[in-house]
């Protein structure tokens, strides 16, 4: 164990949202690593496999962020990656609000009893995060984990 570091419990952060909602562009953010390391997924600008970060919180704690992808049609990738997670991060772009694979997304969360997590407004600036974290109060008090509670952050992505 490193000194000063937290000695919980390995904790995974898992992404979660619809594609394009700046999930890979908040973990960017949040740890200087661009997950997207494939040619491919840098070219389309879309993630296709699942990629890793470490976080380092302020207590000296370390969380793995597992960052999955948005598009439906990699969903079982998305499975793959949430299937190991403690607590999510799910995106919400203020631009264009909760969207299928958003729903699809949470809907995954719950029925793999993830129930802790926040929800993220990303692209605040060119949207209106005020409408979208209404939105997804009402998604997560509707379709979130049983025993989830809402909390939302604005950010810029």
């Amino acid at each position: 164990m490193t000194p000063g570091r937290d000695a919980g419990p390995p904790l995974t952060l898992g992404t979660a949202g619809h594609i394009d909602h700046g999930k890979t562009a908040l973990i960017i953010a949040l740890t200087g690593i661009n997950t997207d390391r494939l040619p491919e997924e840098r070219s389309r600008g879309i993630s296709i496999e699942l990629g890793y970060a470490p976080l380092d919180l302020p207590s000296g704690r370390r969380l793995s962020v597992v960052d999955v992808p948005g598009h439906e049609r990699f969903v079982r990738t998305m499975v793959a990656g949430a299937s190991g997670i403690d607590m999510f991060l799910l995106c919400i772009a203020a631009d264009d609000g909760v969207m299928p694979q958003t729903r699809e997304h949470l809907a995954v969360l719950r029925q793999l009893g993830v129930a802790d997590g926040v929800v993220a407004i990303t692209k605040a600036d060119i949207g209106e995060p005020g409408l979208a974290a209404e939105e997804a109060a009402e998604l997560v008090r509707k379709d979130g984990p049983s025993c989830a509670t809402f909390s939302s952050r604005p950010a810029s992505s």
